[in-house]
């Protein structure tokens, strides 16, 4: 992977995630990744969003929304996830 392809983790948090429509979910508090294989899992959304709250997400121990990392089809100014793959 070319070195400018690369992001690393403390690039992502308080990036704002969003639809490919464009709807507004939150904002990126943290990654959560299996630590043996380095797999990223979920994205943990801070401050989200009505809209958000109403898709009734899997939730972690402290009630944050978690959004499947595999829903994750762009990364640039904001993180843009397939909403399909969430609900």
């Amino acid at each position: 992977m070319p070195e400018e392809d690369k992001k690393y983790s403390k690039q992502l948090l308080g990036k704002t995630v969003v639809s490919k429509t464009g709807k507004r979910f939150g904002e990126v508090a943290d990654i959560i990744f299996e630590a043996r294989t380095g797999e990223l899992l979920q994205v943990v959304l801070k401050n989200p969003t009505s809209y958000t709250r109403d898709l009734e997400l899997e939730t972690n121990k402290s009630g944050e929304l978690l959004i499947p990392f595999s829903a994750v089809i762009a990364l640039g100014d904001f993180m843009v996830v397939a909403e399909e793959d969430i609900i």
